[in-house]
């Protein structure tokens, strides 16, 4: 029998959800890891990723289709937020529904 994929990849919906401000120090400029080029300015110390400020907000990083297959084009320089991001939380749950997903599925893996 095949393995489904983690829900998270067949989702995306918080990448198309939510604005992503974080610290000026997770850029590659800044001396993190997110790309410069995926970046707006929001103060001297905040920005947020590119395409979050947006309505309906969609990251530049999100590759794929909401609800087909998604993923983090960045997944290994993703920001804070998005890394503390809790698949099947009432967040996650709440960004499903606003696409039109059912809720993350109850026995699946919780990252």
């Amino acid at each position: 029998m095949p393995i489904a994929p983690h829900p998270c990849l067949t989702c995306g919906a918080c990448c198309a959800s939510f604005r992503v401000d974080f610290s000026v120090h997770e850029t590659q400029e800044g001396g993190g890891d997110v790309p410069d080029g995926l970046v707006v300015e929001v103060t001297g110390t905040t920005c947020r990723m590119r395409g979050t400020d947006h309505s309906p907000p969609r990251c530049a990083a999100l590759t794929g289709k909401l609800g087909t297959q998604a993923a983090c084009g960045i997944y290994e320089w993703r920001p804070s937020p998005c890394r503390e991001f809790a698949a099947g939380s009432d967040a996650c749950d709440r960004a499903r529904m606003r696409h039109g997903l059912p809720p993350y599925p109850a026995e699946a893996p919780i990252c």
